[in-house]
């Protein structure tokens, strides 16, 4: 995941510990705004655009679950990490309750926060992708049409495709030569993340792979352990 460019509210009323995480992530590529307490963080927050918000928990004037709330009321798809040295399941549980995406208790390995922003930033891009409204897609040479739920192939009568078909073809061709994750698709289509329905999943990328195959350049490729990838070659490769 793309980390450049990518702006961070960070609010921290420890002045050392802001710093110190601040420099951190910016040698990561990440843009942070510092702010040392949850006042000036809210007025910050409504002076700019941001793509995540790191929340410490316990602040002078308001507290970390306070903010949250606000910013929450402002802006409900923007993900919130709560930084906290509490460890007491009813601080964690009233943190989720308020819309929190993670939580990390202090001191933390900040390579773990690291890798816990950019799956954030993953599932958020993936969001907004499937949310997305397009309906029509050209795959190799195939016409998707995921509204009628029609797979056509050049000149031929076209598919009907069920809907779950439907849906995970739509799902990977947002995807189009990149990977779009297992989890993604079992939490959309099948509201459920489970061997079972893992292993359905399987057969329709197997039942899809059977209809694309009369196109030599559209590829399904199974990423081990991560997703697919539906991968549209060149003519001449």
């Amino acid at each position: 995941m793309e980390t450049v460019n990518k702006k961070i509210l960070l609010v921290e009323d420890d002045p050392n510990f802001g710093i110190v995480l601040k420099d951190y992530l910016h040698m990561n590529q990440f843009d942070v705004v510092l702010a040392k307490n949850g006042m000036e963080g809210f007025e910050k927050f409504k002076k700019d655009q941001f793509d995540v918000c790191i929340l410490d928990v316990m602040m002078p004037y308001k507290d970390g679950f306070t903010l949250a709330k606000e910013i929450r009321e402002k802006d409900d798809q923007i993900p919130i990490v709560f930084l906290t040295a509490k460890t007491m399941k009813e601080d964690v549980l009233k943190g989720y309750k308020v819309g929190a995406d993670d939580y990390l208790n202090k001191p933390f390995d900040s390579e773990v926060l690291l890798l816990k922003l950019k799956a954030i930033l993953q599932r958020k891009a993936s969001n907004s992708l499937v949310d997305s409204k397009q309906h029509e897609f050209q795959i190799g040479n195939f016409h998707l049409n995921s509204k009628l739920r029609f797979l056509t192939y050049k000149e031929d009568e076209p598919i009907k495709l069920s809907p779950k078909e439907n849906e995970l073809l739509r799902l990977l061709a947002l995807h189009e030569n990149d990977l779009m994750p297992r989890e993604l698709a079992l939490t959309k289509i099948w509201r459920d993340d489970n061997y079972f329905t893992s292993r359905s999943m399987d057969v329709y990328i197997a039942k899809l792979r059977k209809y694309l195959k009369k196109d030599g350049v559209v590829e399904i490729l199974n990423i081990h352990g991560e997703g697919f990838r539906l991968v549209i070659h060149q003519e001449n490769e």
